[in-house]
């Protein structure tokens, strides 16, 4: 990763470690106003259209991309595309990440892309800083709706309209937070396969069976006037999963005429049944905190909050042990 790293990108990491000092000890909270804070940005757009809709779409998704990686799929089709949701401020996450199982220089032969999944931040200062760290890595894109835990289902359907736009014949696609480690030989070997022929139409994860939670106290509530009905249909932990990639446009397509809902997860499982999809259950998605064994971490696709500490951690120890037998 030295080879990687420029001037530049070490007075990035300086740059953010005192702005976020100064947010975090200094500047008040405030809620945004004013004027694009990329509006000096020049974005790389295609113009796309969907064909097959005949009725006005309830969401339009008419967000414009405000930062854009839109040639990154135009030398080499990638295989995977990982989509990873974060915030402005987990510029530590992202790093671990790209150091260690998001590289996509990790699979000699296996084309992998990349992305980090942002709205915009109230704060001009972390846009702007969002902005130079794209422009030193080239794996962020971001539209124009407000970054929060309520338009996750938002970030998500951007990164189903970016595969769908720019990146439609990879073959498969995950999506995943940024405080996950992705066992990838696991993803990439046992479950994907890349001497098979790619699916089609094809959805998994750790699968719930579950209802709306209807207790305000609850990070998960779900008012009876949004979804009425007392049972969801099956869906996978967001936490992570992973889709061939023509359903990301089959997605993409259908919620622009499903009522939104601000848990991403739910959401998704409401637009594959509508398509008729059935998302398959994968016990190697662990969407829970695990104790770290090199044994059981072996056996795993995912793990929940980890951070970018333990990510390099884990990370390192896999991978120097690798001739070690369980």
């Amino acid at each position: 990763m030295a080879s990687k790293v420029s001037c530049l990108y070490v007075l990035t990491v300086v740059c953010w470690a005192s702005a976020l000092w100064y947010l975090s000890v200094t500047r008040p909270t405030s809620s945004y106003t004013g004027s694009k804070p990329f509006s000096h940005l020049t974005v790389a757009r295609k113009n796309f259209t969907f064909g097959n809709i005949r009725t006005r779409p309830i969401n339009p998704h008419s967000f414009e991309f405000l930062i854009n990686e839109p040639n990154k799929c135009e030398k080499n089709i990638p295989f995977l595309v990982i989509l990873i949701s974060t915030t402005h401020k987990e510029f530590d996450a992202r790093q671990a990440i790209r150091e260690t199982w998001g590289d996509e220089d990790n699979f000699k032969g296996i084309k992998i892309a990349t992305l980090f999944l942002l709205g915009k931040n109230a704060d001009p200062v972390l846009n702007q800083m969002v902005e130079q760290e794209s422009q030193i890595f080239h794996d962020i894109i971001v539209e124009d709706f407000i970054d929060s835990y309520h338009n996750l289902t938002l970030k998500t359907l951007m990164g189903m309209r970016w595969v769908a736009t720019f990146c439609s014949k990879a073959k498969y696609v995950m999506k995943t937070d940024s405080d996950i480690f992705v066992n990838m030989d696991n993803l990439i070997y046992k479950l994907l396969k890349p001497s098979t022929k790619p699916r089609r139409r094809y959805f998994t994860g750790y699968v719930i069976n579950g209802g709306p939670i209807r207790d305000v106290r609850s990070k998960w509530y779900m008012p009876r006037d949004l979804y009425p009905d007392s049972n969801y249909p099956p869906f996978c932990s967001g936490t992570g999963y992973i889709f061939s990639a023509d359903v990301a446009e089959l997605i993409y397509k259908t919620s622009l005429h499903t009522r939104l809902l601000h848990l991403e997860d739910v959401y998704v499982g409401l637009c594959l049944r509508k398509l008729g999809i059935h998302p398959f259950q994968n016990s190697g998605f662990n969407h829970w905190k695990m104790a770290y064994s090199l044994c059981r971490y072996r056996r795993v696709i995912t793990v929940h909050q980890i951070s970018p500490e333990e990510m390099h951690r884990i990370w390192n120890d896999m991978s120097s042990k690798k001739h070690l037998r369980c």
